[in-house]
C-alpha cells in the first residue's frame, strides 16, 4: 500500500500564461547591446500630382518601346483619372 503511494504520479499544474516580451526572453535570451531599436516617424502622404504624372511618363515609354519593336504589342490602357 505505501508502495503504490510512492509511485502515484502527481497532476502537472497548469502553466501560467506568459507574454510575448517573457515568451521572447525565454527564446533569445536578453537583447544584444548590438542592436538598437528607433521609432521611425510617419511617412508624409503621397503627392497624388507626382504619382499621375509618374504613370504618364510609363505609359510613354511603353509606348516607345511598341514602336520600337514595330508596334507588335498593343498599346497600354489610360491611365484611369
Amino acid at each position: 500500500m505505501w508502495l503504490s503511494r510512492f509511485f502515484r504520479r502527481r497532476r502537472k499544474q497548469q502553466a501560467r500564461p506568459i507574454g510575448e516580451a517573457e515568451a521572447y526572453a525565454r527564446s533569445y535570451g536578453e537583447p544584444s547591446p548590438d542592436v538598437k531599436v528607433i521609432k521611425l516617424p510617419p511617412r508624409r502622404p503621397r503627392d497624388r500630382a507626382v504619382l499621375e504624372s509618374g504613370e504618364l511618363i510609363r505609359h510613354a515609354f511603353l509606348e516607345r518601346l511598341d514602336r520600337r519593336r514595330g508596334g507588335r504589342k498593343d498599346p497600354p490602357p489610360p491611365p484611369d483619372a
